[in-house]
This record gives structure tokens, sequence and C-alpha cells, in this order.
């Protein structure tokens, strides 16, 4: 199994992914992917910073025409020894060739076999949104899906993926043994937490072993990061203008989660882009602010939810929360502005116009940040519910149901968020037979979520 990224190892990566968004915006994508897959070399699981940038851009490059891998190059790129090597090497030929599922498959693999969870989890969840957009899905990947999720535990998955195989092979009956299977091993996980004390004394005492251990290691975290901070001063002396050394010091500073040296990091980042002139170490400065900003904001609602009669708590957090808000619209601002390729930023920067009442400009984001796979159902919401609340009641309901068409998993709570906000709009529209039945359905599947019971109620009455 993959160990976790070492943390000395996380400023290398990021030097790559800078080269490589200088690159990508200079146009020079082939050099940009691969810094970006050298960059993942150091941090196998950045999926975040690495992969999904990775993917952005060999959709922009295939939409620029870039050319697919020679023969040669793909026989080269075949000989890895490792997982990670296998793993990459399968990255940068899907990253030439976007289109080429196969290659997506043999990324999954290898990320299995080296046990990168999160990164299997990212490749899977795009294979299978690739797969069924697909005029001609296969069953092939549906199956490799089933085992590939259930190899990392991710086991509701796994039977949407097995389900959409029996849809296209229904005469499959292995396939059909399998769905029965899963769902029971399913209901299995879920029914141990009602299992008498025996279950509940072991998870008891794990959770008691599980403490000491951590206290354990807050010790030595300590001073692990107080070590770390004073290597990364000693190599920034050494070479200030290094990118890595100024990421690396912001980094173990940041890491402490106290003010004072997060406001040290801030001003190192700051002092580097006002020196440079590259938004990278502004994009950085801001996170650790927004960061910061987050948890004196939870900080302030506990104290408030202690003492909800004290005037001060709540002024306090209601100035908190007003600066991170102003914080977060205008670093994602800034981002857009700066990375106008990257569909992450645009989908972030949308849900702070959303959230601020903005909705013509959130729109647009939200319908650009859709080519994201990992965002496209979430961005259809955002955007079902821009048009709810301008009063585009039947705009938003023909974006919610296209929103749940596309989304296989029916029970969840996003599948349920937006069954909800569909039947807000029919309610809305005075489609009251049709929201009736939404909501009714939701309280089949989960009778305590929202409200929904309370409007089943109030439209039957109003109805008698």
């Amino acid at each position: 199994m993959a160990e976790q990224t070492d943390k000395t190892e996380l400023p290398k990566a990021w030097a790559f992914f800078e080269k490589a968004r200088k690159a990508a915006e200079a146009g020079s994508f082939d050099y940009a992917v691969d810094m970006y897959i050298d960059g993942l070399r150091f941090a196998p699981e950045a999926v975040q910073d690495g992969h999904i940038k990775l993917r952005n851009l060999a959709l922009q490059r295939q939409d620029k025409g870039g050319k697919k891998l020679s023969m040669m190059d793909k026989i080269k790129l075949s000989r890895g020894h490792t997982p990670l090597d296998q793993m990459l090497s399968a990255e940068l030929m899907f990253s030439k060739d976007p289109a080429n599922i196969a290659y997506g498959e043999r990324m999954l693999k290898a990320a299995i076999e080296g046990g990168y969870k999160q990164t299997a989890k990212w490749i899977a969840d795009l294979l299978f949104q690739i797969n069924n957009s697909s005029q001609k899905p296969s069953v092939k990947t549906y199956v490799l899906l089933k085992d590939s999720y259930m190899a990392i535990n991710e086991f509701e998955r796994a039977i949407v993926a097995c389900q959409m195989a029996v849809r296209l092979k229904p005469q499959d009956a292995d396939l059909a043994d399998d769905f029965k299977r899963l769902s029971a091993e399913l209901t299995m996980v879920r029914g141990k937490y009602d299992q008498g004390s025996d279950f509940r004394t072991g998870i008891k005492d794990r959770e008691i072993q599980e403490k000491m251990q951590s206290q354990e290691s807050v010790i030595k975290t300590e001073d692990y990061r107080i070590t770390a901070i004073k290597e990364a001063r000693e190599a920034l002396a050494a070479d200030p203008d290094l990118p890595k050394n100024i990421y690396a010091l912001a980094q173990t500073l940041s890491d402490m989660e106290d003010e004072a040296s997060e406001n040290e990091a801030i001003q190192v980042l700051e002092k580097a882009y006002e020196k440079k002139q590259d938004f990278s170490f502004k994009e950085r400065a801001g996170q650790i602010r927004i960061k910061q900003l987050n948890r004196k904001a939870r900080e302030a609602k506990i104290e408030l939810e202690s003492k909800p009669n004290d005037a001060q708590a709540a002024a306090v957090y209601e100035t908190l929360s007003k600066q991170l808000n102003e914080t977060k619209l205008e670093h994602y601002r800034l981002c857009v502005e700066n990375y106008p390729t990257d569909l992450a930023v645009k989908f972030e920067y949308g849900n702070c116009l959303l959230q601020n009442k903005r909705f013509d400009e959130a729109i647009p984001l939200f319908q650009e940040a859709q080519r994201d796979p990992r965002h496209k159902i979430s961005a259809l919401g955002k955007i079902g519910l821009c048009f709810f609340y301008k009063g585009w009641y039947q705009d938003a309901i023909d974006v919610f149901n296209q929103a749940i068409d596309a989304y296989e998993i029916k029970d969840d709570s996003t599948a349920k968020e937006l069954r909800y906000n569909l039947g807000r709009a029919f309610e809305a529209n005075k489609e009251t037979e049709k929201a009736l039945d939404v909501y009714r359905r939701i309280a089949q599947l989960d009778f305590g979520y929202r409200d929904v019971r309370q409007r089943v109620d109030a439209l039957r009455s109003g109805k008698k």
C-alpha cells in the first residue's frame, strides 16, 4: 500500500505544478503535461492541485489540436516497474489522448495496486462519467469500476457500477449474482452499527486506543513542526529566490495553525509576490488567510452557541463571517482572473457569488464549470438554484431534472438535495401535484429529510 506523501516532498511537487501552470499559460502544453507528471511523482495523491488540473490542461490541449503519442513513445511508457511508474505513464498517455478510456482504466488499475486511494476514487469517478456519456457504454468498464470501488471501500458506488453493467447485459447471470451479493454486503456493513454490545465494546476499545495514540502523536508532531520551520528558514536563507524554499517555509508556518505563524506565512508569500509578480504566491497566501478565518469563525460560532444571548459574542461572529465572505469573494475573483482556464476555481467563485445573491454573475461560471466531470452535477444544481432564486421557476425545473437524469446514484445526499430543490421549484411554480409527488418520494426514502414531512402535510391539507 502507498504511504502518505512525505511533507518534505510537497514543496518539490508544488514547484513542478507551478512550472506547469506557467508553461500552460505560455501555450507550451506538452511541457506543462510533463511538469505535472514530474510533480505527481512527489505527490501522487495531489488530486486537486495535480490530477484535476492536469486533466483540465489535457482537454485544453486537445481543443488546440495537440498530437497523440507515437507508437514508440507508447512502448517506452509501458515499461514501468512500480505501480507509481505505471500510474503516471498511463496518466501521461491519457493526457495526450483524453478520449481514450483505456489509458484511464490502466491508470485506475495502477492506482488501486499502489494503494493511492484518493487518486483511484477520482479517476474511477471520471471514468464512470465518461462511460455514462458514451453512446455505447462499455460493460467491461463498469465491471472494472465495480471491482475498483470495492477495493477502496466505496460500496455504494460499486453497486451503482454493477447495476449499470446489469442494465447493459441483463442476461449475464454472474453480473446479476454480483449485484445481489454486493447489495447484501452493503446491508451487512450498515447493519454492523446496529449489533449488540460486543460490537460496541470493540468500537469503544478502538476509540480509546486511537485517542491514546493521538495524544502521543501530538507531542511528536509539535516537535516535528518546529524542526521543519527551522530547516525551512535555513533553506530560504541559503537560496531566497528559489520558489520551493518560499513555499516550504510558508507551509511549515501554516501547519502550526496559530495566528502568529499563519500571519508570518502570509507575509512571506505576499513579499514574494511583490518581488516576483507571480500570482501563485498570492494565491497560496489567500488560501492560508481563508483557512485562518474559517477557524476563527468556527470558534466564534461555538462561543455564540454556548452564550446565545451574548451580544458581544454575536457581534464577533457576525464580523468574522462578513470578513470571511469578503475574503473568499476577492480571492476567487483574482484566481479566475489569473487562471482563466481553471474550471475548479470558476466553480468556487460561482459558489461565492451564489451565496452573495449575485446570480447573473454566478450562472455563466457554473455553466463553464460543468466541463469538469468532478463538478458537473453540482454545477447543474447550482444553476438550478440561481434560476430558482431569480424567480425563473420553469428554467430551474428543467435544470434540476437534467441534473437528476445525469446523476446515477439515486439515494445519497446529492440525489435528495436535487429532488428537494426540484420540489421547491414545482411548488413555487404552482404545480402542486408534481411538488407533492417529489416530496413523497423523498419522504419514502428519508422521512426526516429537512422539512419534507411538513411540506407533504401542508400540500395535502391544501388539496383537501
